[in-house]
């Protein structure tokens, strides 16, 4: 992929498409984060805050997209929505514009929530809302009632 500015971004229209990016480039080590983008993100501090304390975090909260080796011969598109599902909420709950992007980068650290904190490489596509819509129906065919998303704002 070139070198392209946030704004002209590719945009993952299916799990199926973003399986290909993942399976076409396992050198890359891919991650998931939601915000505004990377046109606001890859500013001068490029660093996450913890919401708790206002700590500044060394590098950005992301979700890496790589499938585990236990994951064995099951569905990447399945392993993928499930990755997506879990932080969903997250472009509901924060500012207006906070959407799903993926990036290159390499982990710097952990951040309190015990997720990635990485230095993005390159900024790689948007995640269409099409893509949320098919990983959640992907997610309730599993027909697992006592799971559900990674969200705190649904617990007092």
């Amino acid at each position: 992929m070139t070198e392209e500015s946030p704004e002209e971004l590719p945009t993952i229209g299916g799990l199926a498409e973003l399986a290909e990016l993942l399976e076409s480039a396992p050198q890359d080590e891919l991650y998931v984060r939601w915000s505004r983008g990377p046109g606001v993100d890859l500013g001068a501090s490029a660093r996450s805050r913890d919401e708790l304390t206002g700590v500044r975090l060394p590098g950005l909260s992301a979700n890496p997209l790589r499938i585990e080796p236990w994951w064995d011969d099951r569905p990447v598109e399945l392993w993928l929505a499930r990755r997506l599902y879990d932080y969903r909420h997250l472009g509901d709950h924060r500012r207006p514009g906070v959407r799903p992007w993926v990036l290159s980068g390499h982990e710097l650290g952990r951040g309190p929530d015990n997720e990635p904190l990485v230095a993005c490489d390159r900024p790689v596509a948007w995640v269409a809302d099409e893509v949320l819509r098919e990983a959640e129906r992907i997610v309730e065919e599993q027909g697992s009632a006592g799971w559900g998303p990674l969200d705190r704002s649904r617990h007092p």
